[in-house]
């Protein structure tokens, strides 16, 4: 498989990923998707401005957000967010320090 072909179907791949957790799975929240996978929407939307920043590509985080949502972040949580329990917000504290760093969250 040549170069273009391997990066046109990573990028359908990741359409459809996106597609699927905006589209179909939107019920899901990204507290569990950190917790389980060690991602959420948000770190999609992060590395996708991290991938334009490294192009050159002025992005910030809130515009990518917008970019991965398909509206303002805020927005998005206002439709979709339910506010974690306790052992969920401590556990993503966890998920989030193995995976993201000790980054601001949100």
């Amino acid at each position: 498989m040549d170069d273009q072909t391997r990066t046109e179907i990573e990028a359908a791949a990741f359409r459809t990923l996106r597609r699927h957790l905006m589209e179909k799975r939107a019920d899901v929240q990204n507290i569990d998707l950190m917790n389980l996978a060690g991602f959420c929407r948000n770190c999609l939307a992060r590395w996708y401005q991290e991938a334009a920043n490294e192009r050159g590509i002025v992005m910030s985080k809130e515009e990518a957000r917008k970019i991965y949502y398909g509206m303002p972040y805020e927005e998005w949580k206002a439709q979709n967010h339910a506010e974690a329990d306790s052992d969920k917000k401590a556990a993503f504290d966890v998920a989030f320090r193995e995976n993201v760093g000790e980054q601001k969250k949100g």
